[in-house]
């Protein structure tokens, strides 16, 4: 079965999510996400297991999920294309901390704190279902980031 002839048609919003266990921190560019339930509202993330967020997300509470403007790119590039394995990809954005202990990053049009409900095995990926407990984003929106935004972005941790 091809399903290039379906998911090649897919555009989604590119977000980064940010992960906090103990003294680790970790995030990653993240092209598998949605809002999954209305009442409550729901929002589920995939994280891929060779990726060094999984890791650091399988030991936390919480997930902090942003959302990049078309213009943030290098933000893109940064998360997507260097792995935190060899790089602080902290060191030179602006964060703080959040709900939880999560990383939020400052600069970015929207964000979400969520605390992990659930993880759902999905082969490659794990699904964090997420429940909102703190919000926040500029008021004059942009035009988000999408995948054939960041499409030509190398994988820093390319999935093995």
């Amino acid at each position: 079965m091809d399903m290039d002839l379906f998911v090649g048609r897919l555009d989604p919003d590119m977000c980064v999510v940010t992960a906090a266990a103990g003294q680790e921190r970790a995030g990653c560019l993240v092209g598998f996400s949605s809002q999954c339930s209305l009442d409550p509202v729901r929002f589920v993330v995939w994280l891929s297991t060779a990726n060094r967020t999984f890791t650091v997300a399988r030991e936390a509470e919480v997930l902090a999920v942003h959302l990049l403007a078309r213009d943030q790119r290098a933000a893109a590039e940064l998360f997507g294309g260097r792995t935190g394995d060899r790089t602080d990809k902290f060191r030179d954005v602006r964060v703080r901390e959040g709900h939880g202990g999560a990383v939020v990053l400052e600069d970015v049009e929207a964000w979400f704190v969520g605390r992990i409900l659930r993880r759902i095995d999905g082969g490659d990926h794990v699904g964090f279902v997420l429940d909102p407990v703190e919000t926040g984003g500029r008021a004059e929106p942009s035009r988000l980031l999408r995948l054939s935004d960041a499409d030509t972005i190398s994988a820093g941790h390319p999935a093995g």
